[in-house]
Order: C-alpha cells, then sequence, then structure tokens
C-alpha cells in the first residue's frame, strides 16, 4: 500500500461525491472515508452504488439520482444533507465518455452529453454553496478532462462539454471567492478505470498513449482521488480558480 498523506482537516467534513459508485468516484468516496469524513455521494447505478456504501459504512451514505434530473438532483442533496450535515465539500465528478462521430450527432443527443457532463455540476453548486456561505466556507472540485487540450476527436460533445468546466470553475470561483468558497478544476488524464478497460484499453493503444505521456506508466484512479482530497482540505486553503492536472504530461 502506498503511504499517502492524512488530512486532519478533513475529519468530520461533510462532502457530496457525483457520480460515486464506480471508476474514479469510487476511489474519491474511499479517500474521504478513509480520512474520517462524513459522505453522501450520487450515482444512477444502484447496485454499485449500494455494495460500496456497505463496504465503506456508517459514515458513508449512497442516494439513486439521475444527474440529467435538476429536480431530482436537488432533492437528493437534500436527503443526504440530512444524513451528513451541511456540506462544506462537492466534488462534481460525474460524467460519461461515450465515442460518437460528429456526422451522426443529433440535436436531442448533443442536449442530453451537456446534461450528462456539464449541466448538473452547476445546480450542484446552487444546491450546495448556501451550505458553505453559512459555515464560512468551502471547497468545490469540478471534474474536467485532457481530452480537449490535447486534442482528442472522436466525442466532441463530451470535449466540449469538459472545456466548458473550467469557464465554469473560473467564473463560480470569482462569485464565491467573498465566501472563502474555493472552486478549483482537477484534470485526469487517460485514467485507467474497470470501463476504460472494457472498452478502450488495448495493447496498442496503451503504447501509443505512452509515447505521448512523460510518465511511462498508465495512471490509476487513486491519483485523481489524492488531488481531489488535497484540494478539498485546508491545505489548500490559497487555492482557487485553478486547473489542477493528473495526466502524467501529455500536454
Amino acid at each position: 500500500m502506498k503511504d499517502f498523506a492524512n488530512y486532519p482537516s478533513l475529519k468530520g467534513r461533510a462532502v457530496i461525491v457525483s457520480g460515486g459508485a464506480s471508476g474514479i468516484g469510487a476511489d474519491i468516496v474511499r479517500g474521504f472515508a478513509a480520512q474520517g469524513a462524513r459522505v453522501g455521494f450520487l450515482d444512477l447505478d444502484e447496485t454499485a452504488g449500494q455494495a460500496l456504501a456497505d463496504e465503506l459504512g456508517g459514515g458513508v451514505h449512497f442516494t439513486k439520482c439521475d444527474l440529467r434530473d435538476i429536480d431530482a438532483l436537488k432533492s437528493a442533496i437534500a436527503s443526504l444533507r440530512e444524513q451528513i450535515g451541511p456540506i462544506t465539500v462537492l466534488v462534481n465528478n460525474a460524467a460519461r465518455d461515450d465515442r460518437h462521430d460528429w456526422r451522426e450527432v443529433t440535436e436531442d443527443y448533443w442536449n442530453e452529453r451537456a446534461a450528462t457532463n456539464i449541466r448538473h455540476q452547476f445546480f450542484a453548486i446552487q444546491a450546495c454553496a448556501p451550505d458553505m456561505m453559512e459555515q464560512g466556507g468551502g471547497s468545490i472540485i469540478n471534474m474536467g478532462s485532457v481530452s480537449w487540450m490535447m486534442p482528442q476527436g472522436n466525442f466532441p460533445a463530451y470535449t466540449t462539454s469538459k472545456a466548458a468546466v473550467h469557464g465554469l470553475t473560473r467564473t463560480m470561483a470569482r462569485d464565491l471567492g467573498e465566501h472563502r468558497i474555493r472552486v478549483n478544476t482537477v484534470v485526469p488524464g487517460w485514467i485507467i478505470t474497470e470501463r476504460q478497460k472494457e472498452l478502450w484499453l488495448s495493447p496498442e493503444a496503451e503504447e501509443a498513449h505512452l509515447e505521448r505521456q512523460c510518465l511511462k506508466e498508465m495512471i490509476e484512479p487513486v491519483y485523481v482521488a489524492r488531488m481531489v482530497l488535497f484540494l478539498a482540505s485546508d491545505d489548500a486553503a490559497m487555492c482557487t480558480a485553478q486547473n489542477f492536472l493528473v495526466e502524467g504530461g501529455t500536454v
């Protein structure tokens, strides 16, 4: 086991994580739980979500939610607030990097991808920031993607949404800064989750990617989670409106 840092300021802190049932999100949930935080997480996958909550025990609470439904999102956050208390950390992690051909994108598909990958981030901030304001501060971490920086093709609706995350972070950092609420973007590279292994990882794809990446090993989700924990902690008290890349040096 790697000898990672402990952040005393995270103990007892109330944290919301979207898309927390699997992949990077599950490592983020586990990371906060290990720090002694009170964690509530949202996901559409009820089976995986409940299994993770059961694994981690009493300080972790799961609510099934389709984040494309903003009323359902607000209701889920309210439910979790009742279980973990006023929210001081929000991790807007949920997204799907489904590939698609730009020639075949319809208006409905484009709107659904925006709802999946960017819209819920703003409305989760809107739902959680008042708690942070009342408590004198907080941390919001939005999940971006290195895909649009590289640039990478084959999913324009996804990369456009992820590029927009950076604009959301910058403007909300300005609007919320006077309340000591910090807003940052974590930018993962190609993180090898089970989904990536099942759909896109092959020896050829790995070789081509590592040729571009400075650090010659594929990245595990835990490293993204560790950056999130740092930004949520008091150690990052003067970090806001910034992008924090965890991508091994590809851009």
